[in-house]
């Protein structure tokens, strides 16, 4: 088992059907940390509104995993909910959820003594800063694009073809476009600029990223429905990208 400094993982999506979980608890049983930090999209808050709530064996394999991670492991777990678990939001400061610190950004400071912004980063995207409608509108859209992604791939393996992501392709191009229109990582890095950070670590694009941007450092952990990806720090200082499976 690999033993870091910080882990740090987002938009597992739990609740769908689209959460790679049996890939997580693989993770999470092979890598340990100090501090586990938990950015935001780890419930889809989103799906039980629409009463598409779908929960399997290897999702509460997650949420048992990062217990025990907590409870024997002495791990701290710091929670910074998202968009599609911001129901959460209005409860911070105001419940305990046992171990778990629940805030809705929080500063880490690293070997070297820099200080990132930990934050899940919706409310700096234009679109669900702007019109939430439009970022609802997107997941519904995104869930149709996962179906016909196990429909293609099921061809392609017919004919001898490996695993290749449509949903990840087509999400990267659109969003390569939305990000020019909103400037995503610009805004963030120019918030942070002004707030005296050196870097932030966020979600919510599901594309993971290491980064400089105008001098403040720009890591984004990825995701657990297509990347995989989780964002490690080595007690050295060192930040990385880890993806755990290929798909």
């Amino acid at each position: 088992m690999k033993k870091y400094r910080s882990i740090f993982i987002s938009d597992i999506h739990l609740g769908t059907w689209s959460c790679k979980a049996d890939i997580l608890v693989d993770f999470l049983k092979n890598n340990d940390c100090d501090t586990l930090y938990l950015v935001g999209d780890i419930i889809d808050g989103w799906k039980v509104s629409q009463n598409k709530w779908r929960w399997e064996k290897e999702q509460s394999k997650v949420v048992e995993r990062i217990l025990k991670m907590s409870r024997k492991h002495e791990t701290k777990i710091i929670y910074v909910p998202g968009n599609h678990d911001e129901f959460l939001r209005p409860l911070i400061h105001q419940i305990t959820l046992g171990d778990i610190e629940l805030h809705n950004t929080y500063d880490h400071i690293g070997v070297d003594g820099k200080r990132y912004m930990v934050v899940h980063g919706d409310m700096f995207d234009g679109i669900t800063r702007l019109a939430p409608w439009i970022s609802f509108l997107g997941d519904r859209a995104y869930d149709m694009i996962l179906g016909l992604n196990t429909f293609f791939n099921a061809v392609r393996h017919r004919f001898g073809y490996h695993y290749w992501s449509l949903s990840k392709y087509l999400k990267h191009r659109v969003k390569k476009a939305v990000d020019f229109i909103f400037q995503f990582e610009q805004n963030l890095a120019g918030y942070c600029r002004r707030k005296g950070y050196d870097g932030v670590i966020c979600g919510h694009i599901h594309h993971p990223e290491i980064k400089d941007i105008g001098g403040v450092i720009y890591m984004n952990d990825g995701d657990w429905v297509e990347s995989c990806s989780a964002l490690v720090e080595h007690h050295d200082g060192r930040f990385e990208i880890v993806i755990w499976a290929k798909l």
